[in-house]
């Protein structure tokens, strides 16, 4: 099963939020996932987000992918930093 750390799209029309979740790349956008990892709000100023780190890291080690807006989220919590200098130190 190929597992994916991704953006799921919740909120009225024309009002994203976003919840950062764990789920198998096969389900659909707003469908089931294996765990919620945080939220993103980008309709705030500054945008809202929230990640918990020591679950982000856990499906990171366990081989979850991050999508490519999931990974900038990340990239700016600096989580992903961090999990890849925790990795190469541990080597």
């Amino acid at each position: 099963m190929a597992v994916k750390i991704r953006l799921m799209r919740v909120g009225a029309k024309h009002q994203p939020t976003y919840r950062v979740v764990v789920a198998d790349s096969r389900t659909p956008r707003g469908g089931k996932y294996l765990e919620a990892l945080g939220i993103y709000n980008p309709r705030t100023d500054p945008s809202v987000i929230q990640i918990d780190e020591a679950k982000a890291r856990t499906w990171l080690d366990r081989g979850a992918r991050p999508s490519d807006a999931a990974r900038v989220l990340l990239q700016k919590t600096g989580i992903l930093r961090r999990w890849e200098a925790g990795r190469s130190s541990g080597s």
